[in-house]
């Protein structure tokens, strides 16, 4: 029965209109909105890698060989299982225009193809012709295509001609587009493709040299990938393949993204959270606005359940509205910049509405709704009808009843699980929660200490007038300072952290990299050159250093006998194949931590020196067991002991090194990092280059920028979702300055009574503003600084600094925020009559 009286009285309130509401549907819609935007593209890239899987894989299925090609049963059993298979070689090399002193050279991903290439999907030329007819040359030399960026480096032209190793080609085309460029995840180069006939001649694909040997699959229609997975598995067991298939076409691209997606929706999660606050303050401020209402109905005979049930049957229809239409806005916004989106995205992406990330929205638009509405709604029941007339939303008690504290927690639990739910990453989730649940508390506790502070530092403003009545103003009972430093606090916490991990990210990169980086990275140096390259590089005095060590590439399968996954729990270091190495006395500079090195020309079984840090994060121990699969031969080594191994360096770091024997007559090639003055860079990578054409370098300055450019966007992308929170945080500023306006007329009116100017009443009203934003600023800027730290020290594992020019923004952003929302309101207050204004009051 009540239920039924309460939608009637709150039907008939709701015909007032939405005066009051703005705000709140404001702050919800965006929210929403955001995690609703975010979801869509998630969506639509996933739904595009899906639909274009086997063409980004090149086949409907891929077998990956490490360091060799299938043998002539392995390639038997492909064939069987499929109808056509095409085989790829994929390697580093470096592209060299011209001869001599003044030749050009640029590093690229080679990509060495059959005459079935490609098997799904197709390539794209400028000028357009075949791809085969592209490769096939001018008939003198083979040809080969590239991607724009190197040609425009090389200063090539379509009919010039460029080596590979020993081997030139005439470069037939500029190659546009090809089916499988987002399968392989980030890479240092960009792409030539040639046949791999045409490099018999190279020097570049021999035993020891790294390349990978991919065999795309065309199968039969309906074919079982499942079963074709486990039967791949038992056939080639222990030989080191990677199956593939079109499910999984993008690779690690598919993991960044989905990763990507959810921090961001985290990061929108945070929004959400400003917006709960200015959804309280709404609510709130409309609950106070009603108390002559509530006090007619419990007058009138309503019970506390009648008024909760009608208060809350409003709020409820107008979170309904306001997640609608984030909804909308979500929903709507991507597919209008659907162009923009795809033609700067290097993967497929097929935009339309697609309901999971609209649901996963709604859902936390309810639940957050739910837990900042439950606590004013629920104050109401304690509220007697003859104190509804005395301001009663400010009198009482300050915590709700019990069942409303214990729903609101049960609310929030269910916003922690659902959060988890559908980010899958439990521990950034929690982890992200306790940030916001922090830095909520230190800004309400912030909120109450300024106020503290502000009356006892009335006692020291006398003389100050204008200062005094903005002390007086922020300790006043019902100040709007709390809901000021909540909502834009929490905006400029989530801004300063990224800003904080941005800036160190940023000073990490530019910091480290002169001091302590080589210069080049130098592979596929082969066992008979290693002396040759040695001399070059040790007699050139403007050579600092050089590190060089033996190199295969090996996967990890077993630990302690069991599968390697299974134990590491998905750890990097049993992902894919790792970098190895072996040495027979310790080398220089190396730091045993724990255990002992094995004797010199020690032949017994084969042991094993593992990276510490690595071996803590997988929970190894002295004496365990370590199967690596080097060239389809397995290896069981035993740990003797953990090495401090520092790959922030750019300099050379193994994880696991072998005792020499172990690895005895395999093929392998040799590695080394040269550290050298920056004006004999060049002269020494010509010298090396025209000495040995099949060895690749690296040139570590462009690998860092290539990872910048990767940070940037992914800063990118952070910091817009943070600006949106800061906006969110802005509406709940606006809100909560509307919300004062009518006390802010009434004191100016007051004030201009008894003989103060307008230029006083608005330096108070300034000053107060100016107050509260700065402490909004600063303890955002302690909260954010600490989540910076947080982020950067036990997630990034990097050393953390403040970088004060974001700090003092932050500042800056909080005052000039509370400025801009409370002058506009203040103006208006200074317009208004007092004689009309104190008259109303009677």
């Amino acid at each position: 029965m009540s239920l039924a009286i309460a939608a009637r009285f709150a039907r008939r309130e709701l015909r007032g209109g939405l005066r009051g509401f703005y705000i709140f549907l404001a702050c919800l819609s965006l929210g929403v909105a955001a995690i609703a935007a975010v979801g869509t593209v998630r969506s639509s890239i996933g739904a595009g890698l899906a639909r274009e899987g086997a063409a980004l894989l090149g086949g409907d299925a891929e077998a990956q060989f490490t360091y060799r090609f299938a043998r002539e049963d392995e390639r038997a059993f492909l064939e069987s299982i499929s109808e056509r298979v095409s085989e790829v070689v994929d390697f580093r090399s470096m592209a060299v225009v011209g001869e001599g002193q003044s030749a050009e050279r640029g590093l690229t991903q080679v990509q060495a193809v059959d005459d079935l290439y490609p098997l799904i999907g197709s390539v794209t030329l400028a000028p357009d012709m075949p791809l085969a007819d592209a490769l096939d040359g001018d008939g003198t030399r083979p040809g080969g295509v590239m991607e724009r960026v190197l040609v425009d480096r090389l200063g090539l032209s379509v009919g010039e001609t460029f080596k590979l190793g020993t081997q030139e080609f005439v470069l037939s085309a500029i190659l546009e587009r090809y089916p499988d460029n987002s399968s392989a995840g980030f890479g240092l180069g960009p792409r030539t493709i040639v046949r791999t006939t045409a490099l018999e001649n190279s020097g570049l694909i021999s035993e020891g040299t790294l390349f990978d040997t991919e065999y795309r699959l065309d199968l039969p229609d309906g074919a079982d990938l499942d079963a074709l997975e486990a039967q791949v598995d038992t056939q080639f067991e222990g030989e080191g393949v990677r199956w593939r298939d079109a499910r999984r076409g993008a690779g690690s691209t598919a993991r960044f993204v989905d990763r990507i997606g959810s921090f961001l929706i985290l990061v929108g999660l945070s929004g959400l959270a400003v917006g709960g606050v200015g959804v309280s303050a709404a609510v709130r401020a409309y609950l106070q606005g009603k108390t002559g209402v509530i006090a007619t109905l419990k007058t009138l005979g309503a019970t506390r359940r009648t008024v909760f049930l009608t208060y809350a049957l409003q709020i409820g229809a107008l979170t309904i509205l306001g997640i609608v239409i984030g909804l909308i806005l979500g929903a709507a916004i991507p597919l209008m910049l659907a162009p923009l989106i795809s033609a700067n995205l290097p993967i497929p992406a097929e935009f339309g509405l697609y309901p999971a990330p609209l649901i996963e929205a709604t859902i936390y638009g309810i639940l957050t709704a739910a837990i900042f509405t439950l606590w004013p709604l629920a104050r109401t029941e304690d509220i007697r009808a003859a104190t509804l007339f005395r301001d009663a939303m400010d009198s009482g008690r300050a915590l709700p009843r019990v069942p409303a504290l214990l729903t609101t927690g049960a609310l929030i639990a269910v916003l922690l699980a659902t959060a988890v739910l559908f980010s899958g990453t439990a521990r950034l989730t929690l982890w992200t929660a306790a940030g916001i649940a922090g830095a909520l508390v230190a800004l309400m506790l912030s909120a109450i200490l300024l106020r503290r502070l502000a009356k006892y530092a009335m006692k020291f403003s006398r003389g100050r007038p204008a200062l005094r009545l903005a002390f007086g103003s922020i300790s006043a009972k019902g100040s709007e300072a709390t809901s000021i430093v909540l909502s834009l606090g929490l905006g400029l916490s989530v801004l300063a952290a990224v800003g904080q991990i941005d800036g160190n990210l940023r000073q990490a990169f530019d910091d480290e990299l002169p001091d302590v980086a080589p210069s080049y990275f130098f592979v596929d140096i082969q066992p008979d050159q290693i002396d040759g390259f040695m001399e070059r590089v040790k007699g050139d005095p403007q050579v600092s250093k050089v590190e060089s060590a033996p190199m295969l590439r090996a996967m990890v399968t077993q630990i302690n006998g069991r599968p390697a996954e299974e134990v590491a729990g998905g750890h990097w270091v049993v992902r894919g194949d790792r970098g190895i190495t072996y040495a027979d006395a310790l080398p220089e500079g190396t730091i045993v931590t724990r255990g002992e090195w094995w004797p010199e020309g020690y032949t017994g079984e084969p042991q094993l020196s593992f990276s510490e840090e690595e071996a803590l994060e997988i929970g190894l121990n002295l004496g365990d067991t370590i199967t690596v699969n080097v060239l389809g031969r397995e290896i069981t080594a035993t740990i003797t002991s953990f090495r401090k191994v520092e790959f922030q360096t750019g300099g050379m770091g193994f994880v696991m090194l072998f005792n020499a024997n172990a690895l005895a007559g395999a093929p392998h090639s040799w590695i080394s990092t040269v550290y050298a003055e920056e004006e004999a860079e060049a002269q020494i990578l010509r010298d090396l280059a025209s000495a040995y054409p099949n060895i690749t370098a690296i040139r570590i300055r462009d690998a860092i920028d290539q990872a910048m450019v990767l940070v940037e966007g992914i800063a990118s992308g952070v910091r817009y979702g943070a600006l949106a929170t800061l906006v969110t945080g802005f509406l709940v500023l606006i809100g909560a300055a509307s919300a004062g306006q009518q006390a802010r007329t009434y004191e100016s009116a007051v004030l201009k009574t008894i003989g103060a100017t307008r230029a006083r009443i608005l330096k108070s009203f300034a000053l107060r503003a100016a107050l509260v934003g700065a402490a909004a600023g600063l303890v955002a800027l302690a909260a954010g600084t600490t989540g910076g730290w947080a982020v950067t020290h036990f997630v990034m594992e990097s050393d953390y600094s403040v970088i004060w020019s974001n700090a003092l923004w932050i500042i800056l952003g909080g005052i000039g925020a509370t400025l801009l929302a409370n002058i506009g309101f203040a103006l208006r207050a200074l317009r208004a009559k007092p004689a009309q204004v104190l008259r109303a009051r009677e």
